[in-house]
């Protein structure tokens, strides 16, 4: 009776159809790196609609089932809008850090680790940062002072709730000299490593980052990195500098070359590097248009957004190859990648529906606009989890017809 029940058993295992467990992005990449996505305020609030907008390339804008998914395959988080200077500290001497607690509080109280960002950037500054009352450019000696209070008010109101800063941002062109922004105006080029010693001395123990866009742009890498090597070897307190990595498809496969050159170019100053604001748009490139400067705006026209229903399978799987492509990139320099960071969560709420273009329908997340993990996710967890293949069904249904 033993024999011919073990036999059933065996019979129905072997009659079962074969599947992978799934496993989550933070789990799979776990010894690789850390995992991490982009927050906005509605998705901290669980909101079931966002306020109306004027536009929005969004299918759905309800965003209360985002924080499950969040926690579940993310360990860390970083603030999309609600930690920027223009949030954070709209005038002078006065703080608002209503948005960026309630964000912080609950990444922690999910066991998720935070990147603040971030600390000092010319876009989303407060318009009276660099002004005195007239309208005229500060002093030095003022900007000095004001970047010193901010700095330090903002990294010690978080100071043991904040694992990560990014303490500059965007501080040069693509032709790798320094963005002539009011910083730099004021300041020259003192204002970047002043920025970095302020944020150590407010906090000893934070990771403090550089973080820039079209670093696959070799001018911008070899910019970044002729800046910063004379600095470190005096001991500046940086502990990596990131690469934002807006990839556009049309761009094609040597935009991996190029970013693979960057992270070699960046860890030969002896410091890890991280993506820390991926996706990849699928639409059309107006102009051959690079880059994330928030002030650069094309018209709409329909031709720049053919994808409104669906996107059609030929293009998912020229995304879905580069995005492997990619990762197999990533995996080579596993051992110098500090944290692969997506720019946010879902298709429905990616920043990339409206830029450069508003309204347009991209695809540029690994999550579809019904906020489940892509077909593609599970391959790019099988390059480091074989067992966690997916499945060919077509392939099985046709062993079993034998």
């Amino acid at each position: 009776m033993k024999k011919r029940l073990l036999l059933i058993l065996l019979a129905g295992m072997l009659t079962m159809p074969s599947f992978a467990q799934t496993m989550t992005l933070k789990e799979a990449f776990r010894d690789c790196w850390r995992t991490g996505v982009s927050v906005n305020q509605w998705q901290v609030k669980a909101e079931t609609a966002m306020p109306k907008l004027d536009y929005t390339g969004m299918v759905s804008l309800d965003q209360t089932a985002d924080w499950d998914v969040i926690t579940k395959h993310f360990g860390w988080v970083v603030a999309e809008n609600c930690m920027k200077c223009e949030v954070i500290h709209p005038q002078e001497g006065v703080y608002d850090f209503t948005l960026a607690d309630q964000f912080v509080d609950k990444a922690r109280a999910a066991g998720l680790k935070v990147v603040g960002h971030c600390l000092i950037w010319h876009s989303q500054c407060a318009p009276w940062f660099h002004v005195d009352d007239a309208g005229n450019l500060v002093s030095a000696e003022v900007l000095k002072k004001r970047m010193k209070e901010h700095i330090t008010t903002v990294v010690s109101h978080f100071k043991g709730r904040v694992e990560a800063w990014d303490v500059v941002n965007e501080a040069f062109e693509d032709d790798g000299t320094l963005r002539k922004s009011p910083f730099w105006k004021i300041l020259g080029e003192d204002y970047i490593p002043l920025a970095f010693q302020y944020a150590h001395d407010a906090d000893p123990n934070v990771e403090l980052y550089y973080n820039d866009y079209s670093m696959f742009k070799r001018s911008k890498t070899d910019g970044v990195v002729r800046f910063f090597r004379p600095l470190i070897a005096k001991g500046m307190p940086i502990t990596a500098i990131g690469m934002q990595g807006h990839m556009i498809l049309e761009d094609g496969s040597d935009l991996i070359n190029h970013y693979d050159y960057a992270v070699n170019a960046i860890t030969s100053l002896g410091i890890p590097t991280f993506f820390s604001e991926l996706d990849l748009s699928v639409l059309p490139n107006p102009y051959g248009f690079s880059g994330a400067n928030i002030s650069d705006r094309f018209a709409y026209r329909p031709e720049m957004d053919p994808y409104i229903e669906s996107l059609p399978k030929e293009k998912e799987d020229e995304a879905n190859a580069f995005w492997i492509s990619f990762f197999r990139m990533l995996l080579n320099h596993k051992d110098s990648i500090l944290r692969v960071n997506f720019w946010n969560l879902n298709d429905a709420c990616s920043w990339r529906n409206d830029f450069p273009i508003r309204g347009r329908h991209d695809y540029a997340t690994l999550f579809g606009r019904d906020n489940q993990p892509k077909p593609v996710v599970q391959r790019l967890i099988s390059l480091v989890h074989p067992e966690q293949a997916p499945v060919n069904k077509t392939k099985n249904n046709k062993k079993n017809k034998k």
